[in-house]
């Protein structure tokens, strides 16, 4: 047995291995023919490799004349981007979407003429490897956004599109040092920020390790050469020791009658590098260079060889893992424990079956290689799928490029905490999960009716950050809906499109129904009883009155209505024009006796408030109208209903310049809910000020919402500012009274807007 130490650095493909052995021009010609790619095919029967080879004679043909920069001819790219495809044992359908993988792009084929050649199914993983039309996008970022959405979609379809593209992606990073130097660090810094998270994601750990040394050496040379070095003289200096742990853990093994079989493996130099970056270490003091895996027959001889381990050499506590009872998000499985070996260094092991090696090592792909064995490749086809799934929920709720990329970032990197159901299911979170993250995990229904959570048994605010180990309960309600304030701490894709999804529906449903209610009210004005009803005769009135605003359908008109983007009495009068012509005459009494009864701006409609609305109307934080005060609504652009105090300042600079979009409102006789308001309290600086404060309050049945003391903690007096849930204007004076009769309190008094003139 020897030890496999070497960096993924040194990784060289057999094609280069003979580049430099022939003449450059007969490795071309070896490079740019079938046969460099058919010794690796042997697993594929005679009608797969012939369909293999008729897609290379076509990419031949398309990229005929075409050259890489560095001179070789651009076939050579796709047939290494097969190879590494067949290496994983990917189907006929893979490899012969890898030799087309750029003909779309770069030669002008269309879809349809690889339809027509070689199926729907190649021409789909085609099309889900090319980028989109850079023509359609005004910026890089736009496009690059969209181009992975379209990527990452079709990857959720069908893991093999990602599969080439790592493939693809992986040889031009082997091959960036022909590329012009100006593009290596934008390329590189892609690679770090996305195809290697995505290898990761999926359990491809050796092209994971492979893209992230390769992005280092381009994206911080000098870095790269220095660790480089340091690491070649480490392994001198440590040669002596490897080879005796070798020696130990080779003769202790067999003296226990195990077969196993045992591999060096060496800390990548990213790997190095980011333990000093994060940890702010020097070289010296990263000690976890080396590790050996044993790879064993069965699950039972991975725990039987970590026994034998642990009575050779002392564990170091708190670094025994075990990822086979509990495997990662990306499928990964093996015992790992940290040992102290021979002058006192550490030294990692990682004990794993052959099966689970080849899962660490290649992920979802492993899935081609047992299906070719013929093995039962349930567990395989589970890998990553459940990050997949995810990828089609998020885009259900997200069509905007940028967000779902962004959604999609916060899934990449598998870092996990374990939980468990209160029936013992175990789940699997990204770290840093919430209570709200699991709620939907479980369902999106769970997630929305959220509203409380306890963690082993004790209540914990929906914020609280998840433990391994622990058993979580979720409390929802049929009334509880999604809290925005929720995106604030969500940390899963999943949960933070559910969520925006969940407040866009109500808010629209909620404006539609506003703007139902104030184009009824406006048409009342103008002598028309009721909204007229859609179909049927009236259907062509609705339809022109559709054009005329510039909307598709009447539910984004009153939509729009109620968002303040299209303005009641506007489309009121509009309507009424388009009903008289079709013979629907205004009622004059109902005319007479609006106008008659009707506000200053009654032509709108009174709108009733009573604290039910939701998102289509908003009570304005310059002034915080509560029930009792005189109001004024505004019809923002864009944003629904605005409520504001009639004497609010702002809400007279609003009129001052846009009458037209104010409306009457006024309160219910009983509102349903209490109002948010601020009060100023002035009191002498004594120990337990703030106690006798909220005592008052809690007294008179007030809630705080909002404390701010200042910075006035060494004067005699300071001002406390509040903000208080009260039912009305005579809740808060039985609160004020509350608190102008506690100790300490010189002054109470809420906090009245500033005037316009101020």
């Amino acid at each position: 047995m020897s030890a496999l130490l070497q960096t993924s650095s040194a990784v060289v493909s057999a094609t280069d291995k003979a580049a430099k052995v022939a003449s450059p021009a007969a490795a071309n010609a070896a490079a740019a023919s079938f046969a460099a790619l058919t010794a690796s095919l042997d697993y594929l029967d005679a009608a797969s490799v012939e369909s293999v080879r008729q897609a290379y004679r076509f990419a031949d043909q398309a990229h005929l004349g075409q050259l890489r920069n560095s001179g070789e001819p651009y076939i050579t790219h796709p047939i290494a981007v097969a190879a590494q495809c067949a290496a994983w044992k990917l189907d006929a359908q893979a490899l012969m979407a890898a030799l087309l993988h750029d003909s779309m792009e770069d030669c002008g084929v269309s879809k349809r003429e690889l339809i027509d050649r070689f199926g729907v199914q190649v021409a789909e993983l085609v099309d889900g490897l090319t980028k989109l039309d850079k023509l359609q996008f005004h910026t890089r970022e736009e496009n690059q956004a969209e181009s992975f959405r379209k990527m990452l979609l079709a990857m959720a379809r069908d893991v093999r599109v990602i599969l080439v593209k790592l493939a693809d992606r992986t040889h031009n990073m082997r091959t960036m040092s022909d590329m012009p130097r100006e593009k290596w660090g934008r390329i590189s810094r892609e690679t770090l920020d996305i195809y290697a998270p995505i290898a990761h994601r999926l359990g491809l750990n050796q092209t994971y390790r492979e893209l992230q040394d390769l992005a280092f050496r381009h994206l911080h040379p000098w870095r790269y050469q220095t660790l480089a070095k340091a690491v070649a003289k480490a392994r001198n200096r440590r040669r002596d020791l490897v080879k005796k742990v070798e020696a130990d853990v080779d003769s202790t093994f067999k003296a226990a009658g195990m077969k196993v079989r045992l591999a060096g493996r060496e800390k990548t130099l990213y790997a190095i590098y980011q333990k000093m970056d994060e940890k702010h270490l020097s070289f010296a003091q990263v000690t976890d260079l080396y590790g050996f895996r044993i790879i064993v027959p069965t699950i039972t001889d991975c725990y039987t060889a970590l026994g034998i381990l642990h009575q050779m050499y002392k564990p170091v506590p708190g670094k025994f893992k075990d990822h086979i009872a509990i495997a990662k998000l990306n499928g990964y499985q093996s015992l790992h424990t940290t040992l102290v070996g021979p002058s006192g260094v550490n030294i990692e092991f990682q004990m794993r079956t052959e099966e689970m090696n080849v899962v660490a090592e290649s992920g979802v792909a492993a899935h081609w290689l047992y299906k070719a064995k013929g093995a039962d490749s349930t567990a395989a086809d589970r890998l990553g799928t459940q990050w997949l799934q995810s990828l089609l929920d998020i885009q259900n709720e997200t069509r905007d490029a940028a967000e779902f990329w962004d959604h999609v970032k916060v899934d990449l990197f598998p870092d996990a905490v374990y939980v468990f159901t209160p029936k013992s299911q175990i789940m699997a979170l990204p770290r840093g999960a919430t209570i709200v993250d699991f709620a939907y995990a479980i369902h999106s229904n769970v997630g929305d009716r959220t509203v409380a959570a306890k963690i082993n048994g004790e209540q914990v605010p929906l914020r609280h950050e998840l433990t391994n180990g622990d058993v979580v309960e979720i409390i929802t309600a049929p009334v509880s809906a999604p809290n925005p304030a929720w995106l604030g701490f969500v940390r899963t894709g999943r949960a933070r499109s559910k969520i925006r999804h969940y407040l866009k529906t109500m808010a629209q449903a909620d404006s539609e129904g506003l703007g139902e209610k104030l184009l009824t009210q406006a048409l009342r004005a103008e002598g028309i009883d009721h909204l007229p009803a859609t179909g049927g005769e009236l259907q062509p009135i609705w339809e022109r009155l559709l054009r005329f605003t510039g909307n598709r359908t009447r539910d984004e008109l009153l939509t729009d209505i109620g968002l303040g983007k299209r303005i009641a009495g506007i489309v009121a009068k509009r309507l009424v024009v388009l009903l008289a012509e079709s013979g629907h005459r205004p009622d004059a009494l109902l005319l007479s006796r609006e106008r008659f009864t009707s506000h200053e701006h009654g032509s709108q409609g009174m709108v009733v408030l009573d604290g039910s609305e939701n998102a289509s109307v908003q009570y304005a934080s310059c002034c915080r109208p509560i029930p009792g005060d005189a109001v004024a609504g505004y019809l923002g652009r864009g944003e629904g209903l605005v409520v504001h105090t009639a004497d609010c300042g702002v809400a007279q600079r609003l009129r001052h310049k846009d009458s037209e979009r104010f409306i009457a409102v006024d309160w219910a006789e009983e509102p349903v809910r209490m109002f948010d308001t601020g009060i100023v309290i002035t009191v002498t600086n004594r120990k337990g000020v703030l106690a006798r404060v909220a005592s008052a309050l809690a007294s008179a049945e007030a809630d705080i919402t909002h404390v701010d003391m200042g910075d006035e903690g060494v004067l005699d007096t300071a001002d406390l500012r509040l903000i208080i849930a009260v039912r009305d204007q005579h809740h808060l004076e039985a609160a004020l009274r509350n608190l102008r009769h506690t100790s300490s309190v010189l002054r109470a008094a809420r906090i009245k807007p500033a005037a316009s003139g101020e």
